[in-house]
């Protein structure tokens, strides 16, 4: 049986201390869990992808969770534990 890998990305930008403590704890935790982890720098991403940044731009850190808004400014990790656990 092969067991499907949770995806979670992290939407940050340059500069920005919360997103570094997001992107510190959001390692460990997709280790423990076996998920990817991904970050997109929505600045950067706003050539391609505006609507990134005119959505989520404003309460970075953001996490996403399969694509899904999770939480914002900071982690939710007793959630996010629960939710990788499933």
């Amino acid at each position: 049986m092969i067991t499907p890998t949770n995806a979670v990305t992290l939407l940050t930008r340059a500069g920005c201390g919360l997103c570094d403590v997001a992107h510190g704890q959001l390692v460990s935790i997709c280790a423990e869990f076996g998920a990817t982890l991904d970050s997109v720098d929505v600045d950067a991403a706003a050539a391609t992808e505006p609507g990134l940044r005119a959505e989520y731009g404003d309460r970075l850190p953001v996490v996403l969770l399969n694509g899904r808004e999770h939480s914002y400014w900071e982690v939710d990790e007793a959630r996010l534990r629960a939710d990788l656990a499933r």
